[in-house]
């Protein structure tokens, strides 16, 4: 280990900490890499997204393994044995018994030589057992269990498989930039570059790689040939119907990706306006643009208060992309399993049906709004549409002539595929002609 370097589970287990306290990995994994060695930045990462995405199955063999809860200030020493026994079930990569002795070794450089035995032994008896059979849906697909209720209950069906895809690693998907390439001629220069990738089967523009490959290794991707874009996310520019001479907005646009492929989708465009709430997130916005040679008019405002930021000339199209619940994306963020709380949906709901009435009503007669999320929950998607169109009669739903999604009567919904896209509702409305 490099000097002024800690050890490794150390900082992942002050990482997850950090998560069970309410900040996203986004938030904590950034200062922690910069406290190992660049060569350990890899396996840091990995620890902290395995144990995450394992937490509630680890959390519960370790409880029963505890004769009592660790106090409070001890808790870090829970989690470094959590991210310890990560490694011992799923981990091929470490030898276990050099596992055991390097959480030992963290627990001293985290200020507890007391509870080293305790680690010890705990460990000790982990890696001379089997993983154990979990006791019940919340530790055999490692939920928390307002959520596998949930999705049972609305997803009878599809629940267990929805918990699945959830527990595997998101495919990396490029969408190529149809300014520059074909699809077909950015996969031919793939495969000159030695990188497997198939086409998406229902974005248009996208490609699948067969392995996640570093983004420097990608032709031309300094020079905006393609972007990394999940195929569901994709799917917007589709739906929008978008025609030379409209004014666009992307309503909540941080970090850019739908922005920058509305833009790639049609190149005349009379402008696309672009709002985020976030001044953290919309140079991200800004770095997208610039590196695809893209224009938009960026503007840091709450896009419900649409006094404080709209110039009086309404929209053509409107991409409504709403803050949700992020459920449809858990396997790329596994950190919301720990994160999100039951409690979170009404609101969340009462703040997409507010964006949704508020950008109503500047979209110009004859103009469609797509409304979409990356949840897979309905009180955040059909049944939003639904509440809306009672209050909004005259608002036309359009059933798209897709094949992908289920047809929830009010929007299309997708599920998270395992090979393929991660979970996403659209639906599509049109204000009626006067």
């Amino acid at each position: 280990m490099t000097s002024g370097h800690q050890p490794i589970r150390a900082v992942a287990a002050g990482v997850l900490l950090s998560v069970e306290q309410g900040q996203s990995l986004s938030q904590c994994l950034p200062p922690a890499l910069n406290r190992v060695g660049d060569h350990e930045r890899a396996e840091l990462q990995a620890l902290c997204y395995g144990s995450c995405r394992w937490f509630h199955r680890l959390d519960a063999e370790l409880g029963d393994r505890l004769k009592k809860p660790l106090r409070k200030p001890d808790r870090i020493i829970h989690h470094l044995m959590l991210v310890a026994l990560f490694q011992l079930r799923f981990s091929d990569r470490a030898a276990t018994y050099a596992v055991v002795n390097e959480a030992v070794e963290a627990c001293r450089a985290l200020g507890k030589p007391h509870l080293t035995g305790l680690v010890n032994g705990v460990l000790r008896g982990a890696q001379r057992d089997d993983a154990p059979e979990p006791g019940d849906d919340p530790a055999r697909f490692s939920h928390p269990r307002w959520m596998v209720d949930k999705l049972r209950h609305n997803w009878p069906d599809d629940w267990q498989r929805i918990l699945d895809a959830n527990n595997t690693q998101a495919p990396m998907t490029l969408r190529v930039n149809a300014r520059r390439f074909t699809r077909e001629q950015y996969l031919a220069l793939l495969e000159d570059a030695g990188i497997e990738a198939t086409p998406t089967r229902f974005a248009p523009h996208g490609l699948q790689l067969t392995r996640p490959t570093p983004v420097d290794r990608l032709p031309w991707f300094a020079d905006g040939a393609v972007s990394v874009q999940d195929e569901a996310a994709q799917l917007c520019t589709t739906l929008l119907d978008l025609a030379p001479g409209q004014r666009v907005l992307d309503a909540c646009a941080a970090p850019g990706g739908k922005t920058c492929a509305i833009l790639e989708a049609c190149d005349a465009l009379a402008e696309v306006v672009a709002i985020d709430e976030s001044a953290d997130r919309l140079p991200r916005v800004e770095e997208n643009l610039e590196r695809l040679d893209l224009v938009a008019t960026l503007k840091q405002a709450d896009a419900a208060r649409i006094e404080d930021w709209w110039d009086g000339d309404a929209f053509d199209r409107i991409l409504l992309d709403v803050p949700c619940s992020a459920t449809g994306v858990i396997r790329r963020h596994p950190d919301i399993k720990l994160l999100r709380r039951e409690s979170d949906i009404v609101p969340l709901a009462g703040i997409q049906l507010g964006l949704l009435n508020a950008m109503w009503t500047i979209l110009k007669p004859g103009g469609r709004l797509v409304y979409a999320t990356c949840s897979v929950f309905p009180q955040e998607n059909h049944r939003i549409i639904q509440r809306f169109r009672k209050q909004c009669a005259d608002s036309i739903l359009v059933e798209p002539e897709v094949t992908w999604g289920h047809d929830t009567g009010a929007g299309r919904q997708l599920l998270p595929n395992p090979d393929s896209h991660d979970g996403f509702f659209y639906a599509v409305l049109e204000k009626p002609e006067p």
